[in-house]
């Protein structure tokens, strides 16, 4: 008639765990039921890492302990009393139970009976009943205020209350039962015609029960009152039911009617489980298959108790397996343990390990003691007491103290920051400046300086510079498809073809030297053909890498979230880097090839002569992209972006400088030297 008490061993668990009590003491009677519970309740508090500091049995009611074992018994009841990190105490058993560790604890800690600033919470089942205690006047119950206890739970009939402002102690004459209550509730006595004491508190019996406090007797219907009254009428109902059917065959009986007296309790078994019906409370009464009342409702009740031992129940929570929510609490109106100030114990082995860290279970200890260890490189914990720390996704990382992912920002180098600013100001102005060097070598395009070298080369020469410093703009901002797609294979051709101008004006010098002297075969050679067709030869090959390239692996946009640790770099994927390395290296060639022919034509006279020039220039070209290689590959993101950048305004610039500024000079500044008798003198 009771529910099923599975349901009050979870109620438990929730209500220890809503204010993480993960370290508890534990006092089951010491008996068959006592152990049954400890067997139900111990796996429960593993699988909700819940630790029971300690386990203690208390004597039954029909067992007495000698001096030796009550002494012992009341040593480990003061040690669980001086476990400071225990705040919390469940106990299993009845309310003999209850009086028991009472006195226990009376006899084994009086100091901490008597200091009742020291708390603790209990946790107590439905099988204890507290109106013993208003009884005990000279006892002190105070270190039990705040106590949780669950309830059976009960709906009052229609009429109870009339019926309690109306029970008299003459309706019983058949057992004293309701006079000797009445005399220890009201504390009086009827008079006794056989004594001729007169005892000034003699009862009325006009005394009315509802002017009695609530912890000598409670007007509302308890949960164990409410079972019983269930009880009388499922019985009745079965025994209506078996008289209905015995009707039907009393002709059989020889008509007479079965007595109940006569009855046995098991011939009305079978009808237990089919009775259905609603009591007067307006509640359905009816068994499941396991002959188990269908009703699994608990209530979570608060204990104020007061120093004269009277005190209030509150309703605070339920436990209803068949609601959807299981377990509710209503924690604003619990009233905790004076020691307490309304806040809400700590009851744990170790402190909480908070956020950004994790537990680390110490050797040799239960799992609910341990230390904290902050979350390692790249973890966070955003919870209380984690196990383990857990990994932020691919687009975050986690904060300083380890307690949040922060979304990672898109790292490229744009136009707007200062190095990008920096770069394509410098980019554009020295496109500028060689544009301006192009036009004043064709405003003097007939002058003896620009004529002596090859124009047409040299002005080659001068777009493709001007190119090379507009194609790092491509490098700038955020990559899409058709940058990614275009730059590095622009940037290949384009610097392919000024290097090939380049080689191509260190041949002429050669040649043209060699043409001088008299019978020589290289005056065939010497001309726009051979410096025409070592420029196109020398970049179609280039072009050809970079359409292969092209072709079978191009460069693509990604996002790389793993190289740094708070940036998503926004790249460009080379598609292959054999290509890229190969583009590299075939403009290496070339610039190797140019400087060996230059340094070796250094020394031919001054009139014809630029390859001085070329070698000091092609020297500071290989320079810098042997340093870019090395420089490429050891940095990330918008760092190497601005590597590459730098590497081609700086090659390009020193071919511009080196090659371009003596003869500008000579034509803006020393004009008298551009001339022809000038020219011819010097060769004189």
């Amino acid at each position: 008639m009771v529910p099923n008490e599975a349901h009050q061993y979870m109620g438990i668990i929730r209500l220890l765990q809503s204010f993480d009590w993960t370290w508890i003491g534990v006092f089951a009677v010491d008996d068959e039921s006592g152990d049954h519970f400890l067997g139900a309740l111990e796996p429960l508090l593993s699988q909700n890492a819940i630790c029971s500091a300690f386990t203690e049995r208390i004597p039954n009611q029909g067992n007495f302990l000698d001096v030796t074992e009550l002494g012992s018994r009341g040593q480990n009841i003061y040690k669980a009393f001086m476990d400071k990190k225990a705040k919390t105490f469940v106990i299993y058993g009845e309310t003999s139970t209850f009086i028991c560790l009472s006195t226990l604890i009376a006899i084994a800690a009086p100091e901490y009976e008597e200091n009742r600033s020291v708390g603790k919470v209990w946790i107590m089942t439905a099988q204890i009943e507290f109106a013993i205690v208003g009884l005990i006047r000279n006892w002190k119950f105070e270190i039990f205020n705040g106590t949780f206890y669950f309830a059976l739970h009960a709906n009052e009939p229609v009429g109870f209350q009339v019926y309690l402002q109306n029970v008299k102690p003459q309706w019983s004459h058949e057992d004293n039962f309701l006079k000797d209550f009445w005399e220890q509730a009201f504390d009086c006595s009827f008079p006794n015609l056989q004594m001729l004491v007169e005892d000034d508190r003699t009862c009325t019996g006009e005394e009315r029960l509802e002017s009695l406090p609530e912890s000598v007797f409670e007007m509302c219907l308890t949960g164990h009152s409410y079972s019983i009254y269930n009880a009388v009428y499922v019985v009745a109902h079965a025994l209506h039911a078996m008289d209905s059917s015995r009707s039907k065959h009393r002709a059989i009986e020889g008509g007479k009617r079965v007595d109940i007296q006569d009855l046995q309790p098991w011939q009305l078994h079978p009808l237990l489980q089919g009775i259905w019906f609603n009591n007067s409370a307006g509640e359905c009464v009816s068994f499941n298959e396991n002959w188990e009342l269908s009703t699994t409702r608990f209530d979570v009740m608060n204990m104020i108790i007061f120093p004269n031992n009277s005190f209030l129940k509150v309703k605070v929570g339920t436990v209803d397996p068949t609601d959807g929510k299981g377990f509710i609490l209503n924690e604003g109106q619990i009233v905790w343990h004076s020691s307490f100030n309304q806040v809400p114990p700590l009851s744990q082995c170790s402190d909480s390990c908070l956020p950004g860290y994790q537990k680390k279970r110490k050797e040799g200890e239960m799992f609910c003691c341990y230390d904290c260890a902050v979350c390692s490189e790249g973890e966070i914990s955003v919870q209380k007491d984690v196990s383990d720390c857990s990994k932020c996704p691919e687009d975050q990382y986690p904060s300083k103290s380890h307690d949040e992912c922060i979304p990672k920002s898109l790292s490229f180098l744009s136009y707007e920051e200062p190095l990008g600013i920096s770069l394509a100001s410098v980019a554009v102005s020295l496109s500028l400046i060689t544009a301006l060097v192009l036009g004043t070598f064709i405003k003097h395009k007939e002058s003896p300086i620009v004529k002596a070298n090859n124009r047409d080369i040299t002005y080659a020469l001068l777009l493709s510079l001007m190119l090379c410093f507009l194609s790092t703009l491509l490098f700038l901002g955020q990559p899409n498809k058709l940058t990614c797609f275009t730059r590095q294979s622009a940037f290949g051709i384009i610097f392919s073809v000024a290097v090939s101008c380049v080689l191509a004006k260190t041949i002429t010098v050669v040649v043209a030297f060699m043409a001088t002297k008299p019978g020589s075969s290289m005056r065939k050679l010497a001309g726009k053909r051979l410096t025409k067709f070592t420029v196109l030869s020398c970049s179609l090959f280039q072009v050809g890498i970079c359409a292969v390239w092209l072709g079978n692996s191009p460069p693509f946009p990604v996002l790389d979230m793993q190289s740094l640790p708070e940036e998503i770099i926004a790249e460009c994927n080379e598609g292959s880097l054999v290509m890229f390395y190969l583009v590299l290296g075939y403009m290496g060639l070339l610039s190797i090839i140019s400087f060996m022919v230059a340094f070796l034509a250094r020394k031919l006279p001054d009139t014809f002569n630029e390859a001085k020039f070329i070698t000091f220039s092609m020297l500071m070209f290989c320079s810098v992209w042997l340093s870019f290689v090395p420089t490429y590959l050891s940095t990330k993101g918008k760092s190497m972006v601005a590597v590459e950048i730098f590497s081609i305004l700086a090659s390009s610039a020193g071919l511009l400088v080196c090659i371009f500024s003596p003869k500008c000079y000579i034509i803006l500044l020393k004009p008298k030297v551009n001339s022809r008798e000038q020219l011819i003198r010097r060769k004189n």
